[in-house]
């Protein structure tokens, strides 16, 4: 019988993004409507899905041998779990999604410190309290089952709160104080999977391959024409992963040049290198960029 790991998919915002990610990393994951069992195109792969916040627990148990999960409910739920990965991606942005105090615009709190005494409402309990320790700050932490931002001011004199663009917590016409936490995508991987030899290196080549498809999401590839007189002028234009790849043309007086480069940079570059001499000139999108 084929060996198979079992891999947790977050359901619930992370969805789309995850399953688009392993698209680009070459796996093809179907998600049935109301499915628990999505499908991969890997015989050696189970997927299972389940929240994000309870994900760490369920790999520190062993009922999956890898996950996809947040660092903040690594450290909420305390799961002992090993980090493989990190993946910098989320559902609107590639910034590390942020846990924020926040107050009522209105609000005469203007720092942690004066929260002494007061009440707070939040998803991320544990971080929560661990954060009032570390300033020195008792306050009453109560758990919010969801709509925390419309519980300050009726319910509570603050919230903790995740955001990515702070959007929501200004249309609630919130005020941030500070940040609580940062946190990314992780891919946690049980202790025992870890330890088995077959599983962790398909863990790791699974790690490689999602590391590297977030890696292409910020490259393009350039490929070009340069005349051979011209290719220390087009040359000293380009940064690349290492050196750029020139390879002989059937007419001895041009070379085809490619490179990989941020794809920030392109819209800039593109124009100097043809002023430097380069001919057909043309950019594409990458899949995968493994270092």
């Amino acid at each position: 019988m084929k060996r198979q790991i079992t891999l947790g998919i977050p359901k619930g915002s992370l969805q789309r993004s995850t399953t688009d990610l392993f698209e680009k990393a070459g796996y093809k994951i179907l998600v049935r409507d109301r499915s628990y069992v999505p499908v991969i195109d890997d015989p050696e792969i189970r997927c299972l899905m389940f929240r994000a916040q309870e994900m760490a627990r369920y790999v520190e148990r062993g009922v999956l041998d890898v996950g996809l999960t947040g660092q903040d409910w690594i450290l909420e739920n305390q799961a002992d779990v090993v980090e493989v990965a990190e993946l910098v991606y989320s559902k609107s942005t590639t910034q590390a999604y942020r846990w924020v105090l926040a107050v009522p615009e209105e609000s005469t709190i203007q720092s942690v410190q004066d929260l002494e005494g007061k009440r707070i409402a939040t998803e991320l309990v544990q971080a929560t309290r661990q954060y009032l320790q570390r300033n020195g700050v008792k306050a009453e932490v109560e758990y919010s089952w969801g709509a925390t931002e419309i519980k300050a001011p009726l319910l509570v004199d603050a919230i903790v709160e995740g955001t990515e663009t702070g959007a929501s917590l200004r249309a609630n016409r919130l005020r941030i104080i500070d940040t609580v936490a940062e946190s990314t995508t992780k891919l946690v991987a049980s202790k025992p999977a870890w330890a088995d030899a077959w599983k962790r290196e398909k863990i790791e080549i699974l790690a490689m391959l999602l590391t590297g498809a977030l890696v292409a999401e910020r490259k393009v590839g350039v490929k070009m024409n340069v005349p051979r007189a011209r290719l220390d002028d087009v040359s000293s234009q380009l940064p690349s992963l290492h050196t750029p790849t020139i390879s002989s043309q059937v007419d001895p007086e041009w070379v085809a040049l490619e490179v990989i480069i941020d794809k920030a940079v392109a819209r800039d570059l593109i124009p100097k290198l043809k002023k430097a001499g380069a001919e057909g000139i043309v950019e594409y999108p990458l899949n995968k960029v493994i270092y």
